[in-house]
């Protein structure tokens, strides 16, 4: 036969009723940050992922602009019109390279502003805190006296939110990501 309920203190009833209207405006702020969130980290690797591209293209193009030359220079009858050839080819990949440069920079631009949600869903999160913190102790308390001795034993076992000493290392981090080629 379990404990009759604790009843509640008047404080405690009115924490929970605050919650109680302010999770819904909670679930829809934190939807928000998974939004923005989700946002940002496609645009990211969208952008990344064009960088890479070009950054291909430009190492490509040295590559063989460093073959031609080292071909170039070895040759024992280099004429001035090869020379004059040679060097607008040169002219023409420090152009594209300057231009590479140039893109980069507003890539990396774009992805500093990509990160802009990162202050409002900080400030979003907040205050989502700030709305579940009052109810947090007069809920657990209003469980615990309703709670079956069986579920205790199971919610041992559940696996809740990563915390920093359960979370992936960034090391694993660092490997996963350099096992797909990032």
């Amino acid at each position: 036969m379990s404990e009759p309920a604790t009843p509640l203190s008047a404080a405690e009833h009115q924490a929970l009723h605050q919650l109680s209207q302010e999770l819904p405006d909670a679930c829809e702020r934190l939807d928000y940050v998974k939004r923005m969130t989700d946002q940002a980290a496609n645009k990211v690797l969208g952008i990344v992922e064009s960088a890479q591209e070009d950054a291909q293209a430009v190492a490509r193009q040295g590559h063989e602009l460093s073959q031609s030359l080292q071909r170039l220079a070895a040759a024992p009858d280099l004429s001035v019109e090869r020379a004059r050839a040679m060097m607008r080819l040169c002219a023409a990949y420090a152009a594209g390279a300057a231009g590479f440069a140039d893109r980069v920079k507003g890539l990396q631009t774009e992805i500093m502003m990509a990160q802009d949600f990162q202050d409002l869903s900080g400030q979003v999160i907040n205050k989502v805190l700030n709305m579940l913190r009052p109810a947090e102790m007069p809920l657990q308390q209003l469980l615990a006296a309703h709670e079956p001795p069986q579920a205790a034993a199971a919610e041992e076992q559940l696996a809740g939110v990563q915390t920093p000493d359960k979370a992936l290392q960034q090391d694993d981090v660092d490997a996963l990501l350099a096992e797909m080629g990032f």
